[in-house]
């Protein structure tokens, strides 16, 4: 009959038993340093499997999918300002990805180490935002039972990306306006001014130059927000990057554990006939269904 590998290890530490210190000792430390090895081995496996990224092989710059023209214009206008801090406005549809522009001018810039914070505009109440952006002293306002830092001041060093900026009231659009050319925010019901080095980074699907026009945003805000202007494409103007967008997709998909499946060029066809009015979020949303309710391990233009 075999011996089990529990057996054999037990037979060992029977006969350590009756071994001199010294060796007991020396094989406890054998055991340790293949026990460490063991481990780092382990951890070097699981870190590259969590490094994994699905975008290798596929074209594209700054963390973004694209060999359009209209995408490479978008790559070269970041190369020129990423080693900068000027402020940029963020232009686009619902679902383009202007987050995705955030990203790269954070962890590509030289505020990399800072946090990037984001904040959505049309996602707080107009009466919380203020506190949301520059904080509040406790008893300021009902609910406010300590102080807290603002995603301004949490953000110092980094970069702020004020997501959905055409929802900003007036009023705050005004305080706003203070704190990008002083750099200095009060928080709510405070009186001591606090200096924050911020890059800040704007984002809206609205047309900011006609909500100037009728009065509902202002034009000197506008003019701080808008040094640099970068409009990110519709996907029905980029519709030679769908399939690698797809591609990119579903392998995400596949490392999160959600539905994945290989994609046909049939179904590429299908999916660049389309417009897409919900842009890369509309086709993210179309591939997960589709792959969910495939009959095979790859999507046809019949699934």
């Amino acid at each position: 009959m075999s011996i089990s590998p529990s057996d054999e290890i037990r037979e060992f530490f029977d006969w350590l038993d009756k071994q001199s210190v010294s060796l007991r000792q020396e094989a406890i430390r054998e055991m340790r340093s293949w026990l460490d090895l063991q481990e780092a081995t382990l951890s070097e496996a699981k870190s590259k499997e969590a490094v994994q990224d699905p975008s290798d092989g596929l074209p594209g710059k700054y963390g973004m999918i694209g060999d359009s023209d209209s995408m490479k214009e978008v790559f070269s206008v970041l190369g020129k300002i990423i080693q900068t801090d000027v402020p940029v406005l963020v232009l686009g549809e619902s679902g383009v990805g202007k987050e995705l522009i955030a990203r790269a001018l954070h962890h590509y810039g030289p505020r990399r180490k800072a946090k990037l914070l984001a904040v959505n505009c049309a996602a707080i109440s107009p009466n919380l935002l203020e506190s949301e952006l520059f904080g509040h002293k406790k008893g300021s306002f009902t609910g406010a039972h300590k102080d807290r830092k603002g995603y301004a001041e949490e953000a110092d060093g980094g970069t702020l990306f004020l997501d959905e900026i055409g929802e900003m009231a007036p009023d705050l659009q005004a305080k706003l306006l203070r704190f990008l050319q002083d750099g200095e925010i009060r928080p709510v019901g405070g009186n001591e001014i606090c200096k924050v080095d911020v890059r800040v980074v704007a984002a809206t699907n609205r047309d900011l130059e006609e909500q100037v026009r009728k009065g509902s945003f202002r034009e000197d805000l506008y003019y701080r927000l808008a040094v640099i202007s970068l409009k990110v494409p519709a996907l029905r103007e980029r519709k030679e990057d769908i399939g690698l967008i797809a591609r990119f997709l579903m392998a995400r998909n596949a490392l999160e554990g959600l539905p994945s499946a290989e994609i046909s060029d049939e179904f590429i066809a299908e999916l660049q006939s389309r417009d897409w009015p919900g842009n890369i979020r509309e086709l993210q949303n179309e591939l997960t269904r589709a792959a969910a309710f495939s009959k095979g391990k790859s999507i046809s233009g019949d699934s």
